[in-house]
């Protein structure tokens, strides 16, 4: 296995694109990455995509060959494939672009993912998001994704005492750093007031504690570590790229308070990295509902458990703090296109070692931990980037 580098990152805006389509928002992101890598479409040699319902949001199924045709790669025959894993799909796809690389099957890919997500009413996206859940055993039975994430809140509650009130630091760091994001789907600062006060989806889950419904599409550009440098003077490493997998049905777990699969892909990055929790200098946690944020924290090894929301109320998690969470905005503020979810943390950190995030840039950052999952962190995949 070869050392593997980010050359090139790129992204939409993410947020409500109703005068977009999906080919539109895949080729947008995938030519600004091409754009920062400095190169055509006719450098790329393999293209994978992460996508997870086109077929069900937008009638669109053959998502890979789509995006290789509009990026004007049909006729160079270049391999365009789609990799599913639910709302951890980007960084599925990542992890394969990262394999074909590493193996030497290839020396430069594109890696992408997208979503169009808003052009149905919210009553069908749940529906068709619910299939990343068990449908015969939890959805059958009338649980959608806020439920069950209720259901693991309810249950942390009871354990460690965490109360509402504290919960919702999480998503009130998160539009803090949003607001900061010119590309955040929710570019305003809100107050735990307005977290409590917020509609109520699933009790104790209000509105403020679930991420958006989202379109948005992002893309790096992978090459071998020994050939970046000749395509720009700020490459990225990828020092680790690691899976792992659990139950998909909460009630075959052990626990609903801890996250195996996060745990194992943790464990597996940190030791091909040859890295720390503590030598970890900013982190993209997956924060769909603010307890799978909770549960993130700590299950990445960050905080002890029961102990994660004192980061919270230490101000540990703001850009600026000794553990920065979120400082694109995360799923809650920056939106989550679940196919692009993946991919747009990892070009957030990107842009971060890169000294290039303006106004929420973390200073002196050099070590960046990615962490997206499908499901109830079912699927949990684990990126480490360094500067090289």
């Amino acid at each position: 296995m070869r050392d593997v580098a980010i050359i090139g990152a790129g992204e939409t805006k993410y947020g409500e694109h109703w005068d977009k389509s999906l080919r539109d928002l895949a080729v947008e992101a995938g030519l600004k990455a091409l754009e920062d890598a400095g190169l055509g479409a006719e450098d790329i040699q393999a293209i994978f995509g992460g996508n997870m319902s086109a077929g069900s949001f937008v009638g669109q199924d053959h998502v890979g060959a789509l995006i290789a045709d509009f990026a004007g790669l049909a006729e160079v025959r270049v391999p365009a494939i789609r990799i599913e894993s639910a709302c951890a799909s980007g960084a599925a796809a990542l992890h394969a672009g990262y394999m074909a690389v590493a193996s030497g099957l290839y020396d430069i890919v594109l890696v992408g993912g997208v979503e169009k997500m808003t052009d149905l009413p919210g009553d069908m996206v749940t529906d068709i998001l619910a299939g990343a859940a068990d449908r015969e055993w939890e959805v059958f039975f009338g649980a959608t994704f806020p439920a069950l994430g209720a259901m693991m809140a309810r249950r942390y509650m009871y354990e460690y005492g965490l109360t509402r009130e504290q919960m919702a630091l999480l998503p009130v760091i998160a539009h803090k750093h949003g607001a900061m994001n010119p590309d955040a789907h929710f570019q305003r600062e809100i107050t735990v007031e307005q977290v409590l006060n917020a509609p109520m989806v699933a009790d104790p889950l209000t509105i403020m504690n679930c991420s958006p419904v989202s379109d948005g599409g992002a893309a790096v550009v992978l090459a071998s570590a020994d050939i970046a440098r000749k395509y720009t003077d700020s490459p990225i490493k990828i020092s680790a790229s690691t899976a792992a997998n659990d139950y998909i049905s909460i009630h075959a777990r052990e626990s609903l308070t801890r996250s195996p699969s996060t745990i194992e892909a943790a464990r597996k990055a940190y030791e091909m990295a040859k890295k720390e929790p503590k030598d970890i200098d900013l982190v993209e946690i997956h924060d769909a509902f603010s307890i799978i944020a909770l549960l993130g924290i700590e299950d990445l090894g960050f905080a002890k458990k029961g102990e994660g929301i004192k980061l919270a109320e230490e101000g540990q998690l703001y850009y600026d703090g000794d553990l920065p969470y979120n400082v694109s905005g995360g799923l809650k503020a920056k939106g989550h296109p679940v196919g692009a979810t993946g991919v747009g943390q990892v070009v957030e950190i990107v842009k971060q070692l890169r000294n290039e995030a303006g106004k929420r840039q973390v200073p002196d950052a050099r070590v960046g931990l990615a962490h997206n999952v499908g499901g109830t962190m079912t699927s949990s995949i684990v990126h480490i980037l360094e500067v090289m």
